[in-house]
């Protein structure tokens, strides 16, 4: 089955260059010069991931997450000319899964591109479901339940909750983490990482202020809350 790709820019230029380049790698790709007609686009071509300029008229790329993540959790990769670290940042805290700075080089795109849709195809088949107090995942279905209600996690947040869970009680380093994420295409710093675990416990614990399941161990990094 082909890959559906939708791309966001304002710039004929950029959808262009994009629209051949990735359609030459196998991809079926559809685009979108705004937000506004980003959103109708992907709700009714329902694409496999989205790349998604931020700086755009009408509705701007932050505007599109913030609506989009309400509706679905399709994969976003953003694209921005800006290089301040804040604008990704904030993509980010919005729900986006990754980042590239214009002007990236077009075969590291596709790198990410594809390892962001094997993060979403690849669920470990060794353990079907992970289940540490009130927090349960099924890798298959890629379902999250906390407290018997189902959250919807950005893939890169999923694959972060799964490595955790996998290991209640032990510490994973900050570096560590950003190295195992970089395997299904995360590249950010540490930043970024903190977004990221900002994000996941605003949507599973009871007080993100003063989390009970994703522990920080201060100067080290991070672990999930093991019961006795």
């Amino acid at each position: 089955m082909t890959t559906t790709i939708l791309v966001v820019d304002d710039q004929a230029s950029v959808r262009q260059l994009l629209r051949e380049y990735l359609s030459e790698h196998g991809f079926k790709v559809i685009t979108a010069a705004d937000g506004q007609s980003a959103l109708y686009t992907a709700r009714h071509e329902n694409p496999d991931l989205i790349l998604l300029d931020l700086m755009m008229p009408r509705m701007d790329g932050y505007q599109f997450i913030k609506q989009f993540r309400q509706e679905r959790q399709t994969p976003i990769i953003i694209i921005t000319a800006r290089e301040e670290e804040s604008d990704a940042v904030l993509g980010l805290e919005l729900g986006a899964d990754d980042y590239v700075v214009k002007p990236f080089r077009l075969r590291e795109l596709v790198a990410r591109i594809r390892a962001t849709l094997r993060r979403i195809s690849g669920a470990d088949q060794r353990m079907e479901i992970l289940h540490v107090g009130d927090v349960w995942v099924d890798l298959q279905s890629r379902v999250v339940k906390v407290r018997g209600k189902e959250v919807y996690l950005t893939p890169l947040e999923f694959d972060l909750l799964v490595t955790l869970m996998r290991a209640p009680g032990r510490v994973f380093r900050r570096e560590e983490l950003a190295n195992h994420l970089a395997e299904s295409g995360f590249a950010g710093l540490n930043s970024t990482l903190n977004v990221h675990v900002r994000n996941l416990r605003c949507k599973i614990e009871k007080d993100p202020a003063h989390p009970e399941w994703i522990e920080t161990v201060f100067g080290v990094g991070y672990r999930f809350h093991r019961l006795e």
